[in-house]
C-alpha cells in the first residue's frame, strides 16, 4: 500500500510504501474498544471517600441507657441515622486499572491505523519544523493540510516549538510517536505523521 508524502504547503512530493502488517491489518472493532476502556479506566484516580463511622469523631459512648426510657435504642451518635453520623455503602478508595496484555495492545493500535488509512485520514509529511513557536503559522499549515478537521499531530521527538505552536489550538493535539494510543487516535478526525514518526511506529509495532 502507497501513500503520498506530503510538504507543509500541501504539496506531493514523494510517495512511500506502508508496511501491510501495521496499515493493512485486521480491523477489530471489539479489540480497539477493549483497549480504549482500559485507557480510560487506567486514567481514573479511584481517591473519592466519604467517611464511615469509623473515620468520624465522637459517639465514644451509648447516648443513653438500653432500657427504661421508651426511646430507641442507640449504640452512637456517630451512627449513620443521626446527624453528623458516618455513610454506609458509599465509595472508598479503589484501583481501577485494568490489565491488557502488550500484544492484544498494539494488535489494537495496528487496527487503529489501518483504519485511519482505510478512511484517508492520515497525512504523511515529509517533515514538519518551524523556526520559533508561531501559533498563526501552525494554523496556516493545517489549514492547508486538514482544513477544519480535528488533528492529531505525531512527533518523532519532543520539539517544544512545534508543541508551543499547537498548544493553543482547540482541535489539536501533539503526541509523541511512541506514546500513540487508541483513544488519541480515534478521538481525533486526522493524524499528521512526518516520516520521522513513522519510523518510530515501525520500530514498535512492525513484525
Amino acid at each position: 500500500m502507497k501513500a503520498d508524502v506530503l510538504d507543509m504547503k500541501g504539496k506531493k512530493v514523494d510517495e512511500v510504501e506502508l508496511t501491510p502488517s501495521i496499515f493493512e491489518a485486521p480491523i477489530k472493532k471489539d479489540l480497539m474498544h477493549q483497549a480504549f476502556v482500559r485507557q480510560l479506566a487506567n486514567a481514573r484516580l479511584g481517591t473519592h471517600k466519604t467517611k464511615g463511622r469509623s473515620d468520624v469523631s465522637g459517639g465514644g459512648r451509648k447516648p443513653w441507657r438500653q432500657k427504661g426510657t421508651g426511646r430507641a435504642r442507640q449504640g452512637s451518635i456517630r451512627a449513620a441515622q443521626w446527624v453528623g453520623g458516618g455513610k454506609v455503602h458509599t465509595p472508598q478508595p479503589r484501583d481501577y486499572s485494568k490489565r491488557m496484555p502488550i500484544k492484544m495492545r498494539r494488535a489494537a493500535l495496528r487496527s487503529a491505523l489501518s483504519l485511519k488509512a482505510a478512511n484517508s485520514e492520515i497525512i504523511f509529511l515529509d517533515k514538519l519544523a518551524m523556526k520559533q513557536p508561531k501559533t498563526k503559522k501552525m494554523i496556516a499549515i493545517l489549514d492547508r493540510l486538514v482544513g477544519q478537521s480535528s488533528v492529531l499531530i505525531l512527533l518523532p521527538k519532543k520539539d517544544e516549538i512545534v508543541e508551543k505552536s499547537a498548544r493553543n489550538l482547540p482541535d489539536a493535539k501533539t503526541l509523541l510517536a511512541n506514546y500513540l494510543n487508541v483513544r488519541d487516535m480515534l478521538g481525533y478526525e486526522r493524524m499528521i505523521v512526518p516520516l520521522e514518526a513513522l519510523d518510530v511506529i515501525h520500530s514498535y509495532l512492525g513484525e
